[in-house]
């Protein structure tokens, strides 16, 4: 039996290692936030998260697969809720069969463990085709559907009778009948456990018994116990290893059951806590990798409004066509926050989830890179400007075309004008190979050099501030200024009034 929620022919896996860019990725959208809100304290739950934001998909057919599966699951809560616990609940069981024999060295204690773990399994099967008996036809997701059909198909009631029938007889409740043969020496070969006949079926009168020969045992012959019992042990260990092979069947198809139920439980959580907030959410609509779409409309950074617990501004953008996005503007607006939301919605599209915004569409991207600025650290053997090249040269190390990089403040460790030139050549380069930037920077030059080429694929937008220095948090299009308004963080650090706040002259505070 196959699961097929996730993808249309394979299961789900998880893969514990990864590059050690993702982590950066994790570090710079914090991503984390993310994941303890779908998981609500649930180890698994949370690595089932990350895998599926890390492992994204790459396939459009795949992520509309999904999004129709997810919205099957938001319509039907508490009934997917209710799947997976049961899926646990035969989790559990299994870990209960380490006491119960079926991972003995003994053949007896195998065939008894197994029988016991499967007669559980029996049931559980039994109640998880329930829920496909009662509860298809509230989905229509190709993938539910196909699933509860399988249930319904391969887990009959007459499959089922004849399973505990099976179970039943390997009980050996009227002790085991094995057939073997004389080897070469007289040795046994052969031994292989046989069904016993039934001695209530009928019988004519004329028919004679069939001859039996027996033996008893004294009840205090241990040798011959032992004996008996090593016998009896060869003639089950086809059997026992055989039905420990079904049990371990059965438990794979739970564990993958629960694993691709724990995606979308996963999004589930994190659905009702951000609809709790009033945030809204949509499902995307993904476009090739090779077009140029991006539009959003009221797109917001999820792990802000979860940290913060109320509602948060949101953006629109409209970067159809376009490789390369310079976001300039006032200190403290947004950009940041903005730049994050863009990376997480690419992240949550392309494992098949809704995103945070009232409308959102982009082409899916190869891999997803981040280039965030640095803290200082005080443990470094090289300066900042040399380590930010190092990060920069492990990306282009693992670059693809089509893939999308998000810059915040990279190359600000140095000078303007060297800043300028080292993030000028490296994007021009990412243009070249098709490589799509989203770049949030202070440097005037930097900007200013792709402003003075007036491209048509590259979209300037600029943090909004009111006349009275009031920043807005909303991201609008607009062309690079040569400053960034350090002024007003001056004022709000400090506390002055505007006529205490010395001559600009003075404060030298611009984007230099």
């Amino acid at each position: 039996m196959k699961v097929f929620l996730m993808f249309r022919d394979h299961n789900f896996t998880l893969k514990k290692q990864r590059s050690p860019l993702a982590e950066e990725l994790v570090k710079d959208l914090e991503l984390a936030v993310l994941w303890e809100a779908m998981a609500l304290g649930d180890d698994y739950l949370y690595e089932v998260a990350r895998e599926a934001f890390l492992a994204s998909c790459r396939d459009i057919e795949t992520i509309l697969y999904r999004q129709k599966v997810l919205e099957d699951c938001i319509r039907n809560a508490s009934i997917v809720r209710d799947m997976y616990a049961l899926v646990v609940k035969a989790i559990e069981m299994r870990k209960r069969a380490y006491l119960s024999g079926i991972f003995s060295r003994y053949p007896s204690s195998i065939l008894s463990g197994a029988v016991g773990l499967l007669e559980v399994f029996v049931e559980m099967l039994k109640e998880l085709r329930s829920f496909a008996d009662r509860y298809a036809h509230r989905f229509t997701s190709e993938g539910f559907t196909r699933f509860f059909a399988m249930l319904q198909e391969e887990l009959d009631d007459a499959y089922l009778a004849i399973v505990k029938e099976h179970l039943r007889e390997l009980r050996l409740k009227r002790g085991a009948l094995i057939s073997a043969r004389l080897g070469r020496g007289n040795v046994g070969e052969e031994y292989t456990l046989r069904k016993p006949q039934d001695s209530r079926g009928w019988r004519a009168p004329w028919q004679r018994r069939s001859p039996v020969y027996s033996f008893s045992i004294d009840p205090r012959d241990e040798s011959g116990a032992r004996a008996l019992s090593e016998l009896r042990d060869r003639g089950v260990n086809i059997a026992a290893n055989a039905l420990a092979q079904s049990a371990d069947h059965v438990v794979n198809f739970f564990e993958s059951l629960r694993l691709e139920l724990a995606f979308y439980v996963s999004c589930l959580n994190l659905y009702d806590q951000l609809t709790a907030l009033g945030e809204p959410v949509t499902f995307p609509v993904p476009f090739p990798k090779e077009e140029r779409k991006h539009l959003a409309s009221g797109l917001y950074d999820p792990c802000l409004a979860l940290v913060t617990k109320k509602k948060v501004v949101g953006n629109n953008l409209d970067a159809c066509g376009k490789d390369l996005i310079i976001i300039t503007g006032a200190n403290q607006g947004g950009k940041s926050t903005f730049l994050r939301s863009i990376g997480i919605a690419q992240l949550m599209m392309q494992c098949g989830m809704f995103v945070p915004a009232e409308s959102f569409g982009v082409n899916l991207c190869e891999r997803l890179f981040t280039h965030f600025r640095r803290r200082e650290d005080t443990t470094l053997k090289s300066g900042k400007l040399d380590e930010e090249l190092k990060r920069m040269s492990d990306i282009v190390d693992e670059l693809t075309p089509n893939s999308m990089v998000l810059c915040n403040e990279s190359f600000a460790s140095t000078n303007e004008r060297e800043g300028s030139e080292i993030a000028r050549q490296i994007v021009s380069a990412f243009l070249d190979r098709r490589i799509k930037v989203v770049f949030v920077t202070h440097q005037y030059e930097f900007a200013r050099s792709f402003l003075v080429l007036k491209m048509d694929n590259v979209l300037f937008l600029r943090a909004e501030r009111e006349s009275n220095g009031k920043r807005t948090f909303k991201i609008v299009e607009g062309e690079p200024l040569q400053t960034s308004y350090g002024e007003d963080v001056y004022r709000k650090v400090f506390e002055t009034s505007e006529n205490e706040l010395p001559e600009k002259s003075s404060l030298q505070l611009s984007w230099r």
